[in-house]
């Protein structure tokens, strides 16, 4: 019975750490991407939704390890794929919106060390109705990029 009770309070916290609520937002399935040492950057993915009835923006981020935070999308001009620092995020009234690879994304600049699988970084997300989100992020090995679209 004990085994039973320990396997369900684990997967209870990794349930608890995959969503993080504040008032009508969550932020979920977030991760940072593991990066080789001496890489100045790395990125933070994740869902955000807004179950309010009107659209929020996310306007800032902040992270335990670098100095600076930017929100950042992926545009094709001229048929080349490029990175570019957006104001800000809009998650839909009743709506969410992906941060993956290839599209809209937080980048991390300024690493001083290395991040590697098994690390979390905290993560701080302020929206422009004052909701702030604090939350865990794992680190998780580099995947190919692929297309995706930013709302779904």
């Amino acid at each position: 019975m004990l085994n039973i009770r320990s396997t369900l309070l684990a997967l209870s916290a990794i349930v608890f750490a995959s969503f993080v609520k504040a008032d009508s937002l969550t932020v979920g399935n977030s991760f940072v991407r593991e990066v080789p040492p001496g890489s100045p950057a790395t990125a933070a993915f994740m869902h955000l939704y807004n179950q309010s009835d009107a659209p929020v923006r996310l306007i800032e981020a902040q992270n335990s390890i670098t100095d600076y935070t930017e929100l950042h999308d992926h545009v094709v001009i001229n048929e080349v794929m490029q990175m570019r620092q957006v104001d800000a995020i809009e998650i839909p009234a009743r709506g969410k919106v992906r941060l993956v690879p290839g599209g809209l994304h937080l980048m991390l600049i300024g690493l001083d060390q290395p991040v590697k699988e098994g690390d979390t970084l905290t993560l701080n997300l302020l929206f422009d109705n004052g909701d702030v989100l604090e939350f865990e992020a794992p680190v998780r090995p580099v995947r190919p990029m692929h297309h995706s679209s930013s709302n779904e």
